[in-house]
Order: C-alpha cells, then structure tokens, then sequence
C-alpha cells in the first residue's frame, strides 16, 4: 500500500469547509470522488486540518492510501484534470511508509487578509474582511506581541470544541501594510504548533476592535490571561482567511 502525499491549493468559498459532511459541498468529498476515479478505488483522504466553510488554503497538505500503480506525476495530472477549477493540486509525491498528514503536521501558518479601503471592493469580496476606517497597525502588533509564546488560548477559541488542550505556542504573528496594486490590505501572518477553532479569526477580529482605538493595546494579555472567550472580540468572517503552509 503506498502513502500519496499532496499539496493543495482552494478556493474554499462554495464549500462548507474540508471534512465531509451530509447534502453540502466539501474539500474532502470532491478529492475522494475524482481520486477514486483515477485509481479505481474508495480512498480517504486526510488533511493536515479541517478548515471551516469559506476559509481558503494555500498550502494545505493532505495524504491517502492506495495500492494502484500509477506513478506520481501521472496522478497529479490525472486528478487535477478532474478536479473543479477552485480546488488544484500543487504537489503530489510518494510519502515515506507511517505518513500522517495531520499527526505528522508540527507547524502552519495562516495568513489574514484584510481591505482596509474607504469604499467596497468586488473583486476581493470572498478574499477580504472588509473593514472601513483607519486601523492603528502600531497598536495592533503591540497587542500581537502579547500572545507569542506558550499560552492558554481558551480567550480565543469558539466554547463549542471537543479540544483535549487549548495549549498551543505561537512563534510569529506579523501585521503587515500592503499598499499599491489591488487596493490598501493589512496582511496578518500567524505561525503557531497548532490552532484551535476559530482561534486565528478571533483573533484577527480582538485586533481589529484594537485598531479601531475601541480597546487598549494592552487589554490583549488581560483577555488571554482571563481564559474566557467572552473577554475576546468578535469573530473575524472566514473569507479573509488562508491556511499558508504546513512544516513537517
């Protein structure tokens, strides 16, 4: 049996999210579906993580199991000329025996994008949190500076969540201006062991309420000391978000 290991690329806004779900578009079932046809078999095919419905991905990895013969470089052409044109595949190589894309998995980073123009923008509707007004960015990366390091992220993650530990470490959370070309975004870049749901858009939503002078810079280690998702701001919408890349 050999371990298929992909990198995927999506467009995540007509799905309900990657996993699999009953009478709703997902990552997971289409893969499955066009992966069966090429190898003739039923495979499942498993993600580094479950992205939620309208998040995108950019590198997300992902693995299955099978026991056709098809070289790699003919399975990648094969299942990309089947797959719909908002779901690519970037790579696809034979993993070592024991691959797990998700056990295996010890770091990612998601990238935050955010439009921070005076009027809408169309073309960016599904790739953007829209949000009008200036943003202090200075006061957004001293309340980031906060939550690097270990933490109890439980301030930052939805109450609806069988996570055994809300423990994680965030090595980097960068805000950048990116101004010229499609519009004024602010960039928000997070690289963490691991991430809760819902943590990344809660926290891009609590630095936003930051940037908008609404709570203190400082506001943001009282939030997360308190261990209480009602101290946090707002959700961001999942259509600014993108899963940026898994280190193994």
């Amino acid at each position: 049996m050999r371990t298929i290991r992909m990198t995927l690329e999506y467009d995540g806004s007509g799905y309900h999210g990657w996993q699999r779900q009953k009478n709703v578009p997902s990552i997971q079932e289409v893969l499955e579906e066009r992966i069966a046809v090429i190898t003739g078999e039923r495979v499942k095919v498993i993600g580094s993580g479950r992205t939620d419905a309208g998040v995108h991905a950019l590198g997300q990895v992902a693995h299955f199991q099978t026991a056709c013969g098809i070289p790699a470089g003919n399975l990648l052409k094969g299942i990309n000329s089947l797959l719909p044109a908002d779901i690519v595949l970037k790579a696809l190589a034979e993993a070592p025996p024991g691959f797990h894309a998700r056990i295996d998995a010890r770091r990612k980073t998601y990238l935050y994008r955010i439009y921070n123009g005076a009027t809408p923008t169309a073309l960016y509707r599904h790739y953007a949190w829209q949000v009008y007004g200036p943003l202090d960015a200075a006061a957004m990366r001293a309340a980031a500076a906060h939550l690097l390091g270990r933490h109890d992220f439980t301030s930052f993650c939805t109450v609806h969540t069988d996570a055994a530990s809300f423990t994680r470490e965030i090595y980097q959370l960068e805000i950048s201006a990116v101004t010229g070309g499609p519009g004024p975004f602010l960039e928000i870049e997070v690289e963490a062991d691991g991430f809760l749901r819902y943590m990344v858009r809660t926290i891009v939503g609590t630095l936003v309420e930051i940037g908008r002078g609404k709570r203190p810079a400082a506001e943001m280690g009282e939030i997360l000391r308190g261990r209480n998702r009602d101290r946090a701001g707002v959700t961001a919408p999942p259509q600014g978000l993108f899963l940026k890349e898994v280190r193994y």
